[in-house]
């Protein structure tokens, strides 16, 4: 009877033990190495469905498709256990986006995100700050470079043990495919983002860059290029009040160390980085979403890091419980706002006589022998920790502002760019029946473009335009994309081609900068003297022009060209951009 008794109450322990064991938070691999490696996709993939199948309270979707195959999945945190934007937007929820292994080499975001949605199922305090908001996370963007995993990538990594590769499985970098959309998870990402349409969007990073004593910096987007009443609370409110959160936690933050080569924020300061269209932050800010990139300083301890990340998007939480209701507020006033706008910067140029004073906890940075090249290298001294006031810039100025059109035409033969715009959430009308339309017309008189590939592309910059009001025959179910919409802001910077991301500058129109038919210079000598002798102006216009250049005067391709050029036989389309800009007052019959 003894012994009975004793195995009883040994397997009413254990039992005990079991339930108590099954209660207890689900400890990441992070938690278990004692910060010292990082999932693998399979893994991460594992334990957020793990997660949702503990807790009601999450839901892990996958969404599309990536350049490798598998679906992007989507993490999904809501205290209400509903999962569909369209019901939660009714209820007033904001939405907090979290985007993670853009870069997979750079994983303390993946690692700091499985913690957060654990410890928002489980923790009240938590729970309280989220009950009116909803979390959304892609716990692996670039699932192909997550694959891809090794120990040697980020040769100047603190750990963890082995992780991703930057590159995806096309060997794209994802943080500049947010405009081109050359990548399939890129498409994927867009889908979830117009449907949430985040109030706050996290996208996590490890930098590369200068040593210094701060575990977090972050990367805002343009407060001028947001503008009006979300510009100025970001500037103003949002980040002192994050940076106020930090600072009780222990970390010191400041905006992304900026620097690069032997240059040392300790002497010149920090430029506040240029987040165009084609970055998450600035694609993020043309549909009004306040975006951020967390980037933890790639010296540190793979924990430190990570533990920074998480106690980042705490804060954010924080301020999203306190402040949720006036953000909502302030973005659809400036939703609103922009569909009557009538002008539009495409322009920027950071102002270097303004800046504010911050303080920079660094290194003393010193130029020493280096011991491999017998030259002078960089050195950064942390025996001699420094805390100084540096200046940062972050104040930019519009170089180039357009007026918006009453409406943009573009010929279905250009269906590749509409279809982008459409996945933008960009209403597009079409012509019902053929049609001759008075528009202004853009041509290309001048641009630069890259002499080596940029992720696939020879970008263009540095374009000229000039204007030609011109009457142009449209066709039935040419596209119509008329300038009153809340995405006005895409709109303008992927259709104007002088935008610094737009479709031009990404080469999505390059067949018209290709002449298709010329002259024969035998044939034409005849027909240019004919012209100049029946045509006053080409004639006064041509002799100037021998006047002016001797090297036009010596050669008699350059003077024949010119009156080619000059007359009815060249061809209109020739360096004519294909979007034109409709201002008239005829009606457009479109469906």
């Amino acid at each position: 009877m003894k012994n009975n008794y004793l195995l009883l109450l040994l397997l009413s322990l254990f039992g005990q033990i079991a339930v108590a064991q099954t209660k207890q938070e689900p400890m990441t691999k992070f938690e278990q190495t004692k910060g010292a490696e990082t999932v693998t996709y399979e893994e991460g993939i594992a334990y957020l469905q793990k997660l949702a199948t503990q807790f009601a309270t999450i839901q892990l979707q996958s969404i599309g498709t990536t350049d490798i195959g598998k679906p992007l999945h989507l993490a999904i945190f809501s205290l209400d256990k509903d999962f569909k934007p369209e019901s939660l937007k009714r209820k007033g929820r904001n939405v907090f986006m979290i985007n993670n292994a853009i870069h997979p080499g750079e994983p303390d975001g993946v690692d700091a995100s499985l913690m957060l949605f654990r410890d928002l199922a489980t923790q009240p305090k938590l729970q309280a700050m989220a009950k009116n908001t909803v979390f959304i996370m892609v716990p692996f963007f670039n699932v192909g470079g997550a694959l891809n995993r090794s120990s040697y990538s980020r040769v100047n990594q603190n750990g963890p043990k082995a992780y991703g590769f930057r590159g995806n499985s096309r060997n794209l970098n994802l943080n500049r495919d947010f405009i081109k959309l050359d990548a399939q998870n890129t498409h994927t990402f867009v889908d979830i983002f117009q449907r949430w349409n985040p109030d706050i969007y996290i996208e996590n990073h490890v930098s590369n860059g200068a040593d210094y004593q701060h575990v977090l910096t972050y990367l805002a987007t343009q407060a001028d290029k947001l503008g009006g009443v979300l510009g100025s609370y970001l500037r103003k409110q949002m980040i002192p009040d994050l940076k106020k959160t930090m600072k009780a936690n222990n970390w010191d933050i400041i905006p992304y160390v900026n620097v690069y080569g032997n240059r040392t924020p300790n002497q010149f300061g920090i430029p506040q980085f240029f987040d165009s269209p084609r970055y998450s932050s600035g694609y993020t800010t043309l549909f009004h979403s306040l975006g951020f990139i967390n980037e933890t300083h790639m010296l540190k301890p793979f924990k430190q890091r990570v533990n920074a990340t998480y106690d980042f998007m705490v804060s954010m939480v924080k301020h999203l419980h306190e402040n949720g209701a006036k953000i909502k507020i302030m973005r659809a006033a400036t939703a609103s706002k922009v569909t009557q706008q009538k002008n539009f910067t495409i322009g920027w140029q950071r102002d270097k006589t303004k800046f504010e004073k911050i303080t920079f906890k660094g290194y003393t940075p010193q130029m020493i022998p280096s011991k491999f090249t017998g030259q002078k290298r960089l050195f950064y001294d942390r025996n001699k920790p420094v805390t100084q006031q540096i200046k940062y810039y972050n104040v930019f100025n519009p170089t180039l502002t357009v007026k918006a059109p009453k409406a943009y035409i573009i010929s279905q033969a250009w269906n590749d760019v509409v279809t982008l715009l459409k996945k933008n959430g960009v209403v597009v009308k079409q012509l019902t029946k053929d049609q001759q339309v008075k528009v202004d017309a853009y041509y290309i008189t001048d641009y630069k473009s890259f002499s080596q590939p940029f992720e696939g592309h020879y970008v263009h910059y540095n374009t000229k335009v000039k204007i030609k009001r011109q009457t142009v025959r449209f066709y039935k179910n040419d596209y119509v994309v008329f300038v009153n919409q809340s995405s006005n802001r895409y709109i303008i910077e992927t259709l104007e081609p002088q935008a610094t991301d737009s479709f031009f500058s990404w080469n999505f129109f390059d067949t018209i900068l290709q002449q298709k038919e010329g002259f024969s210079s035998y044939v034409f000598e005849d027909i240019a003297e004919k012209l100049l002798r029946e045509n006053a102006d080409l004639r006064k216009r041509f002799e100037i022009k021998r006047k002016e250049s001797k090297a036009f005067r010596e050669s008699a391709y350059q003077q024949l060209n010119f009156i080619y050029q000059n007359s009815l036989y060249y061809e209109k389309e020739h360096m004519r951009y294909p979007v034109f800009r409709f201002e008239g007052t005829q009606s457009l019959e479109v469906k």
